[in-house]
């Protein structure tokens, strides 16, 4: 009866301490690997089985998958130079063969790049335009400096500029890019997951009037060609501004810029 005693005391003992490892174990797997835990888990387990309970057949416990990894979808490299669009020159131009650096990855953030970088262009061009005209918007640029105040074209007006209002202006494009980068990076509307180069910079800027609202997916295309072309030529405009500006006659055609 003592020796009965005895053995019932020890499988009580021994299925404490099983209770007390897998316990033990388990506050442990939220730092660990799903797959690890389960394997040292069976493993504690059965070293305290009892003779009975190693005849009962083992239930495999199937580990949770792991979340999957989120994966960039974005056109390659070979479907751009396969496929033009709209180009009417028949095939890509690229005379510095970026298309063949780094992955498709990379080549998506050259053509984001050129696409923020030509609409900036592109408004610097009117600016300039305007500005060079003599015409100048109402009101105060800052206070007690109007705009009808600035008498400078070109470089002259930038600089006549408060250091504020140019800080604005390199706080107002930081906020754009770190809004585009950190709450797009993960979404489908990415343009590095498939989604349309400087689309979601700003919720509501790329298309303020609705203009494509209505369009088919053709004229859209057609539409984003048009931009990205008219954005080089506006890169190498405002480039001819700038150096007729800095560098008198460098820019037969432009004199008085």
């Amino acid at each position: 009866k003592k020796q009965s005693q005895t053995q019932i005391l020890f499988d009580f003992t021994m299925k404490l301490a099983t209770v007390l490892i897998a316990a033990t174990v388990g506050s442990a797997a939220a730092f660990t690997a799903p797959s690890v835990v389960s394997q040292r888990v069976a493993t504690s387990t059965a070293r305290f089985m009892s003779d009975e309970e190693e005849e009962a057949p083992a239930v495999e416990e199937v580990a949770p998958a792991a979340a999957a990894a989120p994966s960039y979808t974005c056109i390659s490299k070979d479907e751009i130079l396969a496929s033009p669009n709209t180009i009417e020159f028949g095939s890509v131009w690229d005379p510095l063969g970026l298309a063949e650096w780094g992955s498709d990855e990379t080549l998506a953030w050259f053509r984001h790049s050129e696409v923020k970088h030509g609409r900036i262009a592109m408004a610097a061009f009117v600016g300039w335009c305007v500005v060079g005209a003599g015409i100048r918007l109402p009101g105060e640029l800052a206070y007690g400096l109007k705009f009808a105040d600035i008498s400078g074209k070109g470089l002259d007006a930038w600089d006549a500029v408060p250091g504020w209002g140019k800080a604005q202006l390199l706080l107002l494009a930081g906020l754009i890019e770190f809004h585009d980068e950190i709450f797009f990076k993960l979404k489908d509307t990415h343009y590095l997951r498939g989604g349309t180069p400087g689309k979601n910079m700003v919720p509501g800027l790329y298309d303020p009037l609705g203009l494509h609202k209505n369009k088919s997916e053709e004229a859209k295309a057609r539409g984003r060609d048009v931009e990205i072309k008219n954005g080089r030529l506006a890169m190498i405009g405002i480039a001819g501004f700038y150096f007729a500006s800095t560098i008198p006659g460098s820019v037969p055609a432009l004199i008085d810029v």
